[in-house]
């Protein structure tokens, strides 16, 4: 759905650029672009980090970096994303251009307001990510022409226009991430073309409108982060073609409307955590064979939950049943009989109250007892059990914090790995059994990896020694795979956000296995994607420091820095500032190996060269000059590597 609008408003944006161009308007064409060209220089002349191509000697803007131009020279495009240009928005006079239709200044330090005379022919306005500050302009409901609006990620304030109702042709709406204050107006239920709605972490109260129904093309609702504070309407239930609704983080009460899930033939996702709502016995049924709510409430404890590995069609199922209401404040979870197998191998016998469960982890670690613990890091401690089946697994037990702000947070990572481990199932990612959420203790069930950390064992010299040269190209190879399947094949792509070699754990045969989802996202493409700095030092991605926004090419920085250290037998540095330079490909090879193995074979140098220029493509400053990682992996997987592509 989401390429499908992209790709529809590409389509309206390559017609909007095409028009009719008369004789008057060739005659005025000279003077016309000159004033845009002025306009534009003067706003450079006001900030920051502008292109260095904006020359107050060209009479016309159209050779300009991110400037698009029609056939009769005016501007129709303004294109500046990720300039990290700082300068005052409303010091840009757009009354100069009359023919822009395309407005994208996404992820920069703009500042100050938005002015009332935005334009009036624009069709597509990109200013999320930025600091714009001061109220949404009435005027803003003028531009009737608008398909695309993204203001999230600013620190807009005010209440939501109800001329906002006007922008009949929207299709794709973020608000989210300001502090816009106040009700939602009951005109957003006339934006009958929007697909996505994005309102998120704001401090907007009151009630859902009920004209929301209204929106019979939407798909992606998120109101979540808010103050709002009523019932969730009933007519939230006949917008058919929803399908993620997140209203977590509210303050609403009252029962769940069940047409919620009556019509949820095609499997709607929501999130209602983090409210005072009541839930009725048919909250659990719906028309699909794996449940797809996402139900997690407030307070989940004193009951097990388990996710079943199945060898069908549906890799991993979330089993759950029995959701009793206690109160308005109070849910308790339980759990069906169930069994995994696989091959014939039972996991484990759970039974209906979970005690079984429960109790076997406990016995097998004798309560979490210190001589079971193989590992430690900031959200839990990783302890070893062997269950009555023989089974081995890894138990990741959360740590208790005395902050609350502390414990909410990595609540929130223990959540958001059981949530992209369910819809994960790769042979380089790590596999989840089941979890517990207990009012003793919360913690995960993992398959056990023998080896440990890719860190451990490049940090101890008798394993590193054991590391060869094939074997080490075969983890970058096998978590490059992995990567392009979080990336490419999963829908929506899934950042993982702190790939490390502490987060690349090495079975018997040395496979490796991409572990620790507490902090990846499901990146929305439609959105600005701003989130708050995740990830290991060392490893983070330089435009993460003043973007503030994830994207895949986060990822593949990462895992140039992983590459580098697989291959030198250690974090490399502040070397890695070396090799963003134009001449880093002319690194000597035999500089950068690990000297506690033998210089690999003249085939094998080869590969470890290719995989030395992957690196460096990863670690380009621009993100848009980074390869992808299904190129990547694609490259690092064909038999003979000695493409030079890497860096065109």
């Amino acid at each position: 759905m989401a390429s499908f609008i992209s790709f529809m408003l590409e389509i309206v944006v390559v017609w909007a650029s095409f028009s009719i161009v008369s004789p008057v308007t060739i005659a005025l064409a000279s003077e016309s672009s000159s004033s845009e060209a002025k306009a534009l220089f003067n706003w450079k002349a006001s900030g920051n980090h502008f292109p260095d191509s904006w020359n107050a000697t060209d009479t016309s803007p159209c050779q300009w970096d991110g400037i698009n131009c029609n056939a009769a020279g005016r501007v129709t495009k303004i294109e500046l994303s990720f300039y990290n240009i700082s300068a005052k928005l409303n010091r840009l006079n757009f009354s100069s251009f009359q023919y822009l239709f395309h407005l994208d200044l996404t992820a920069n330090s703009l500042y100050g307001s938005i002015p009332d005379n935005i334009g009036t022919n624009l069709s597509s306005i990109d200013l999320g990510n930025n600091k714009l500050s001061g109220s949404i302009p009435r005027q803003m409901g003028n531009l009737i022409n608008l398909i695309r609006l993204d203001l999230g990620n600013n620190r807009l304030s005010g209440s939501i226009p109800r001329q906002m109702g006007n922008l009949i042709n929207l299709v794709w709406l973020d608000l989210g991430n300001n502090k816009l204050s106040g009700s939602i107006p009951a005109q957003m239920g006339n934006l009958v073309s929007l697909n996505e709605l994005q309102l998120r972490s704001n401090k907007l109260s009151g009630l859902i409108p009920p004209q929301m129904r209204n929106l019979q093309n939407l798909y992606m609702l998120d109101l979540s982060n808010n103050r709002l504070n009523d019932q969730i309407p009933m007519e939230i239930g006949e917008m058919e073609q929803l399908k993620l609704l997140n209203l977590s983080h509210n303050k609403l009460y009252g029962p769940i409307p069940a047409k919620m899930w009556k019509h949820n033939s095609s499997c709607m996702e929501f999130d209602l955590s983090y409210n005072d709502l009541e839930a009725p016995s048919e909250y659990l049924y719906g028309k699909c064979s794996v449940p797809p709510y996402k139900s997690s409430f407030r307070r989940l404890e004193g009951k097990i939950l388990i996710i079943a590995y199945l060898s069908t069609i549906i890799p991993i199922a979330l089993v759950l049943v029995a959701v009793k209401l206690l109160s308005r404040q109070r849910l308790k979870t339980s759990v069906i009989d169930a069994r995994a197998q696989k091959n014939g191998d039972i996991f484990s016998i759970w039974n209906y109250d979970g005690t079984i469960a429960y109790s076997d982890i406990m016995k097998a670690t004798e309560e979490f007892d210190i001589k079971y613990c193989i590992g430690t890091g900031g959200s839990g401690s990783v302890y070893i059990a062997k269950l009555p089946t023989g089974k081995v697994v890894a138990v990741k037990k959360l740590h208790h914090h005395h902050f609350e702000v502390e414990e909410k947070a990595y609540e929130e990572s223990f959540i958001n790995e059981i949530h992209v481990l369910t819809r994960m199932r790769h042979r380089n990612i790590v596999k989840l059994y089941g979890y517990c959420s207990h009012a003793r203790c919360k913690f995960l069930i993992f398959e056990y990896i023998e080896k440990g950390s890719l860190a451990d064992i490049l940090g101890i010299e008798a394993e590193a020694v054991e590391f060869n040269w094939k074997k080490r190209l075969n983890v970058i190879k096998g978590v490059s795979h992995a990567l392009s399947y979080l990336h490419h094949d999963c829908t929506p792509p899934l950042i993982h956000r702190d790939i490390s070699s502490n987060n690349i754990l090495l079975d018997a045969n040395l496979e490796p296995h991409v572990a620790d989802f507490g902090t990846a996202r499901f990146l929305n493409p439609e959105s600005s994607n701003r989130t708050i700095l995740a990830g290991t030092y060392g490893y983070i991605a330089p435009e993460l420091a003043y973007t503030m926004v994830v994207t895949e090419k986060c990822d593949v920085y990462s895992f140039g820095v992983l590459i580098l250290e697989t291959i030198m037998g250690r974090h490399p540095g502040e070397l890695i500032s070396l090799f963003s330079l134009p001449n880093a490909k002319d690194v000597i090879l035999k500089d950068m190996l690990d000297p506690r193995l033998p210089l690999p074979t003249q085939l094998v140098a080869q590969d470890l060269n290719f995989s030395m220029m992957i690196a460096i493509a990863c670690l380009h400053t621009n993100p848009k000059s980074r390869p992808t990682m299904q190129y990547i992996s694609q490259e690092l997987g064909s038999p003979m590597n000695s493409h030079s592509d890497v860096f065109q």
